[in-house]
């Protein structure tokens, strides 16, 4: 079974991820194809870059740099749930992403934006950092607006319509995901010379 975490890409006190992550879980859960999981980052201790050894060489020190690598291993795909600040992703989630490498490798991602403008440019420099982590990630996206879905700008309410536009995004994730895995198994070729 295909395995999907929905990251909940913000820690900020009275955020609004955790609602938008539910949502999404919920709506995916009933949209079927894979198995669905929430990943709150609040629940991990990741520390801004504490590792001595760059991620691509896999030698973690930390056991919660561990525990990070495990839990992104063992899904074949991701929907990130980012709110934009500044024009720009949170910066828990840069360091996620940033704190381990291969266990990203080859995997699929969609994304799932809120902020004034749905979230769309943090959005935007994510896929930049998906495509150094070897993820591909769909086009089809969900773009929440604080003015809109959330009312006083902090009591979710999507408008109904959002619920395409998720599933959209989940086919094309799964059809991925799927895609992905005969990648994922490939043996490693051995050096030559």
């Amino acid at each position: 079974m295909t395995r999907v975490g929905i990251i909940i890409g913000s820690t900020r006190p009275g955020r609004n991820g955790e609602a938008v992550g539910r949502w999404v879980h919920e709506r995916a859960s009933a949209h079927g194809g894979a198995e669905y999981e929430l990943v709150d980052l609040a629940d991990f201790d990741l520390a801004h870059l504490d590792e001595s050894v760059p991620a691509a060489a896999g030698q973690y020190a930390h056991q919660r740099t561990r525990r990070w690598a495990d839990t992104v291993r063992g899904f074949d795909a991701f929907v990130f749930v980012t709110p934009e600040y500044n024009h720009s992703m949170p910066g828990v989630l840069k360091t996620a992403l940033d704190f381990v490498y291969a266990e990203w490798n080859h995997k699929a991602a969609g994304f799932v934006g809120y902020g004034v403008d749905g979230g769309v440019r943090a959005v935007e420099q994510l896929r930049q950092v998906m495509a150094h982590l070897k993820i591909a990630d769909v086009g089809p996206q969900v773009t929440l607006s604080l003015w809109n879905d959330f009312v006083n700008l902090s009591e979710f309410q999507p408008d109904a319509r959002h619920e395409a536009s998720l599933a959209t995004m989940l086919d094309e994730l799964l059809s991925w995901a799927r895609a992905l895995r005969t990648v994922r198994e490939e043996p490693v070729p051995e050096p030559v010379g």
